[in-house]
C-alpha cells in the first residue's frame, strides 16, 4: 500500500511539473504556406498576405512579393520543396506590408525591383527605416522594364494610378502568365489607397490600358484570390468603368456619397462581385471629383 501511495504522489508531482513547464514555455507556432504549380517553373505560394509567385530561372528563383512580416522562412521552405536554387531577385508589386513585409528575411544580396513610385512609398514605411533601408528596391523603372532573357524573360508594366500610385503587373511572356498584384486582387470592389497615391477616378483608365496593352496572357495570379485567366482582368476593367460611371451619375444627380452608396446599381453582370468596399470607394471617388 505504501509503495502504491508513493507512486501515486510521484505521478501527480510529475503531472504538475509538466503542466508548469508547458505554461512557462508555450509551444512555438510556425507560419505554414501552401504552394501550387501554375505552369512550368512558375508557382504561387499562398498564405500570410498577398499571393507570392516563385519563378525558377536558369540563374535562380525570382520571388514576386514577400507577404507579411515573419513569412520569409515559410516562403523559402516552399521554394525548397520544388528546387534547390537560391532566391536571386524579389519583385514588389506595390508598397503594402502584406506584399513587402518579409523583404528583410532574404539575404541583402538579393536584387529587389519595383516601380519608382512604390520605392518612394516604401521609403515612408517604418519597416524600411535605418539599417532596413537596404531591403528597399535598388532597381526601379517608370513605364516598362524587361528582366533576364530568353525563356526566363520577365516584363514589368506600369499603367497608372489605381490601388496605389505604383502598381506593377508582371508578365512571363514564354509562359503566357501574369501576376497583377492588388491592382487586380479579386473579383470585388478594390481597395483604393489614396494615402499611397491610389485613385478611384484613374482606376478604370489604368485597368483599361492594362487590359488592352498586355497581349498573349492566358493565366493570371491575382493579388489575393485563386489563379484565373486574362478575361477576368478584362472583366475587372469593365467593372471599374461601370462603377465610376454609376458614381459620377449619382453625383451629377445631386446625391450625397451616402445616398449614392445606398442606391448604387451596377446591373446583372456584376451580381457575383464582392461589394464590401462600396461605401469607401464611393467616398474616395466623391472626394476626388470634388477637387
Amino acid at each position: 500500500m505504501r509503495r502504491a501511495a508513493v507512486l501515486a504522489v510521484l505521478v501527480v508531482v510529475g503531472a504538475v511539473a509538466m503542466a508548469a513547464t508547458d505554461q512557462a514555455t508555450p509551444p512555438q507556432t510556425q507560419n505554414v504556406a501552401e504552394i501550387e504549380k501554375v505552369k512550368d517553373n512558375l508557382y504561387v505560394i499562398k498564405g500570410g498576405g498577398g499571393n507570392t509567385a516563385a519563378f525558377i530561372t536558369a540563374r535562380g528563383v525570382v520571388v514576386v512579393d514577400t507577404k507579411l512580416a515573419n513569412w520569409g522562412q515559410a516562403i523559402l521552405d516552399k521554394i525548397r520543396s520544388v528546387t534547390d536554387k537560391p532566391v536571386t531577385m524579389i519583385i514588389n508589386t506595390h508598397t503594402h506590408g502584406d506584399h513587402v513585409g518579409s523583404n528583410n528575411e532574404f539575404p541583402p544580396t538579393v536584387e529587389i525591383v519595383a516601380h519608382e513610385n512604390t520605392k518612394a512609398n516604401m521609403e515612408k514605411m517604418p519597416a524600411f527605416q535605418g539599417d532596413n533601408a537596404k531591403f528597399l528596391p535598388k532597381r526601379t523603372y517608370k513605364d516598362t522594364l524587361s528582366l533576364l532573357d530568353g525563356n526566363d524573360r520577365i516584363d514589368l508594366h506600369y499603367f497608372g494610378r489605381g490601388h496605389t500610385s505604383g502598381d506593377t503587373i508582371i508578365v512571363w511572356p514564354f509562359l503566357r502568365a501574369a501576376h497583377t498584384g492588388d491592382l487586380f486582387a479579386a473579383r470585388a470592389t478594390p481597395l483604393i489607397d489614396t494615402t499611397n497615391g491610389g485613385s478611384g477616378v484613374e482606376y478604370p483608365k489604368t485597368m483599361a490600358r492594362a487590359a488592352a496593352g498586355i497581349q498573349n496572357v492566358d493565366i493570371v495570379i491575382p493579388g489575393h484570390s485563386g489563379v484565373t485567366d486574362w478575361k477576368a482582368v478584362q472583366d475587372f476593367a469593365d467593372f471599374n468603368r461601370d462603377f465610376l460611371a454609376a458614381v459620377e451619375a449619382a453625383m451629377k444627380a445631386g446625391k450625397t456619397a451616402d445616398e449614392a452608396t445606398a442606391t448604387l446599381q451596377l446591373g446583372e453582370r456584376w451580381k457575383d462581385y464582392g461589394m464590401g468596399r462600396v461605401k469607401a470607394n464611393v467616398a474616395a471617388i466623391y472626394a476626388e471629383l470634388k477637387k
